[in-house]
């Protein structure tokens, strides 16, 4: 199981590095005049909010209940779930900063940053998690 948990740890802290970065990138384009930021009210820009918002809309109950629906059987299979959770997840953090800058700091994006950075957080791998989700369940167990 340790194992499992330190090759899930390099795509989870992977995600922060990613992160760190994007925001690093963006906020030295942002203060040098490297770029326009795209007005948040324009087609465009209210197209990229719609992207986001319903991206994250499906990403994160999609990834936080994906081990639970498809009920990995092996451990390859459960760390190749495992992953896909901790990527579609974490990626709302860096995406949510991207869009920040992009929109010439809307700050609604910074709040999907940090929904995404609280939805991130319940990916992290433990040792407890993992034997916890490949327990084999009682069809016959309530389940609240």
């Amino acid at each position: 199981m340790e194992k499992i948990v330190r090759k899930l740890n390099w795509f989870y802290y992977g995600v922060m590095v990613l992160t760190l970065v994007i925001l690093t990138l963006f906020r030295y384009l942002y203060a040098h005049g490297m770029f326009t930021p795209i007005d948040p009210m324009s087609t465009l820009g209210m197209i990229l909010q719609y992207a986001a918002i319903f991206g994250a809309l499906v990403a994160l109950p999609l990834g936080l209940y994906l081990i639970k629906w498809l009920k990995p059987e092996t451990e390859e299979r459960y760390t190749d779930l495992a992953t896909l959770r901790i990527l579609m997840i974490g990626l709302i953090m860096p995406m949510g900063i991207c869009f920040y800058y992009l929109l010439g700091g809307y700050n609604p994006m910074m709040w999907l940053a940090g929904i995404g950075a609280i939805g991130w957080y319940f990916t992290k791998p433990t040792v407890g998690k993992i034997e916890h989700e490949m327990k084999p369940r009682d069809p016959n167990e309530e389940t609240y």
